[in-house]
């Protein structure tokens, strides 16, 4: 049981060290003031990814110095090793402070980071884990394949075993981030022979390796935040291998474990903006006394808030290096919900001006995030899968 004056103590460390270093969150969403974007994908282009990777880098070394980037880990690779009650307390704070986004940074801290952790050998996890949760090193995930699609165990990336590791021929697809990525998480398959889900071994790669060429994906937004990663020969030293060679299919259940637990939770970019947002519209359009539009953004807010909630606590069972349960798929299924709904209400309060650029602030920009929501019910296990765990595992009816 923590002691409330601990947490207070606690809590007045995080405000002088945030205060110190950026400014505070305004309440709300003043009209055309700042950016507009609502988009759930990132249009940057390659100059301008690399340069919001820079600065999250930057932040989650000052965060992580000053104790509070890895409150939950471990203190042998560099947390503090503090109950829950101390990182739900740091977030409380934060979430009053303009911090930067670490979402450049989000699949190596909440997906390879832990997997490394939990199924790296020991050298491996001094190289690397208190680099990757000290934000010094951004990663991807290489599971995805052409030929497989959703059924990862039906991946084809061969790994072949040579002189002091493994040789990798196979191609990737719809890979997040692998144009700014230092390493990526790989499935490869081992043993041709076995049975599809016995047969294969995961990876850590250098991105930088000779062999790897990355293709960019040009998505409906206009972005190209998704990519083709095409692996030619690709060396790879038997100490990055990630588990026991043929037992790569619990390697990546951690790390989809892990991804749910970060899709659920909103991180930096918290869907509560995009209701805030809205609420600014809905007053620009002189909405914002209908009883209608009031009783959907309340349902909207109600729901945001418990999807983050919920995401987070599953969040932080992750960065305490313990796998969440099947609530991550709770928060994930209400966060893609919530992103369609506020398309729903963004339609209802824009009409035409949502498909038809006027040039006013807060108004087609909602465009965007319309196009990249249908992605949202495909990242990190569809909406239906979502349902079949909830209904298994949380309600106990039959498969």
């Amino acid at each position: 049981m923590v002691e409330q004056d601990e947490l207070e103590r606690f809590e007045a460390d995080a405000e002088t060290f945030l205060s110190a270093h950026v400014p505070l969150r305004k309440s709300g969403a003043e009209w055309s003031v700042g950016s507009d974007a609502v988009s759930s994908l990132t249009d940057a282009t390659l100059e301008e990814a690399r340069a919001e990777v820079r600065v999250a880098k930057a932040w989650r070394a000052l965060e992580f110095d000053a104790g509070f980037g890895w409150i939950t880990g471990p203190v042998e690779w560099g947390g503090r090793g503090l109950d829950n009650e101390f990182q739900w307390s740091y977030w409380k704070v934060r979430s009053r402070y303009e911090v930067p986004d670490e979402n450049p940074l989000v699949l190596a801290l909440g997906m390879v980071g832990p997997t490394v952790l939990a199924h790296g050998r020991d050298s491996l996890r001094r190289e690397m884990v208190t680099r990757i949760f000290r934000g010094e090193i951004a990663a991807c995930q290489l599971f995805s394949e052409p030929g497989a699609g959703s059924d990862l165990a039906a991946v084809q990336t061969r790994a072949v075993p040579v002189e002091g590791g493994w040789k990798l021929n196979g191609q990737k697809v719809w890979t997040s981030g692998a144009h700014v990525s230092d390493v990526g998480e790989v499935l490869a398959r081992t043993d041709p022979e076995a049975p599809k889900h016995r047969g294969i071994t995961a990876f850590l790669i250098d991105m930088l390796s000779p062999g790897v060429e990355i293709r960019p994906l040009r998505q409906m937004t206009g972005g190209a935040h998704f990519n083709e990663v095409f692996l030619n020969d690709v060396f790879v030293p038997d100490d990055r291998r990630l588990g026991e060679v043929n037992a790569g299919w619990a390697v990546a259940v951690t790390t989809l474990l892990n991804e749910r637990a970060n899709l659920g939770s909103g991180g930096a970019d918290s869907l509560l903006r995009h209701v805030r947002l809205l609420i600014a519209l809905a007053r620009r359009r002189g909405r914002a006394g209908d009883p209608v539009v009031q009783q959907r953004i309340a349902e909207l807010y109600e729901q945001v808030t418990a999807s983050e909630l919920v995401g987070e606590r599953a969040l932080a069972q992750v960065r305490a290096g313990r796998e969440p349960g099947p609530e991550l798929s709770v928060s994930k299924l209400l966060r893609s919900d919530s992103m369609k709904r506020l398309n729903d209400l963004a339609s209802l309060l824009l009409g035409s001006d949502l498909i038809a650029d006027s040039g006013e602030w807060g108004t087609f920009a909602w465009a965007k995030h319309l196009l990249g929501t249908p992605g949202a019910a495909l990242a990190g296990g569809t909406d239906e899968v979502q349902r079949n765990i909830i209904a298994e595992r949380v309600l106990g009816l039959p498969r």
